[in-house]
Parts: structure tokens; C-alpha cells; sequence
């Protein structure tokens, strides 16, 4: 998604562009499921040790999540700009 994706953008690969815009998209919602499932660890830490350790990995999930959204917001992606990267070929047939 860095300087391949920029380059295919450049020379009108429009599918390469909605199969980024996919990638991220799911990106984004991995890092989403992850920042929850690293809330519960900390529901559920017993102990100062579990407490550090849950601590640690929910803020490492926040601050990925953060990122993702900021690439998703630098691209332009929102949900109504979104579709399947193949539909446009099942249209067409």
C-alpha cells in the first residue's frame, strides 16, 4: 500500500485503487477488533502484572487503530464510497 499502490494510481489502475481502498477498509476493522479484545484483557486483568501487560497492549491497539483511521481519512475511504473490489466486474458480465 505505499509506493506500488501510488504508482498504479498514477497510471489509471482504477480496480488496483478500490482493491486499496478494500485493504484498508479492512484494516481498519481488524484494528477496531483488536482495541476491543484489548479492552476486555483489561476487564479481565487480575493482578499488577496482568494489569501492566493489558495496559501496555491496549494502548499499542488504540494508537494502531488511530493510524488506520488516519490513512482511511488521507485516502478519502468512507463507508458510502466503498464496495467489493470485484463488483464492478460482475456488472459487467
Amino acid at each position: 500500500m505505499g509506493w506500488l499502490s501510488a504508482w498504479r494510481r498514477q497510471n489509471g489502475n482504477g480496480q488496483e485503487e478500490g482493491r486499496e481502498e478494500w485493504d484498508v477498509f479492512t484494516e481498519v476493522r481488524k484494528a477496531h477488533m483488536e482495541w476491543e479484545r484489548a479492552h476486555l484483557m483489561f476487564d479481565e486483568a487480575v493482578g499488577q502484572d496482568q494489569i501492566d501487560y493489558a495496559i501496555f497492549i491496549l494502548e499499542a491497539a488504540e494508537r494502531k487503530y488511530q493510524i488506520h483511521l488516519k490513512h482511511a481519512k488521507r485516502i478519502g475511504l468512507n463507508r458510502d464510497r466503498l464496495r467489493e473490489p470485484f463488483e464492478d466486474k460482475e456488472e459487467l458480465q
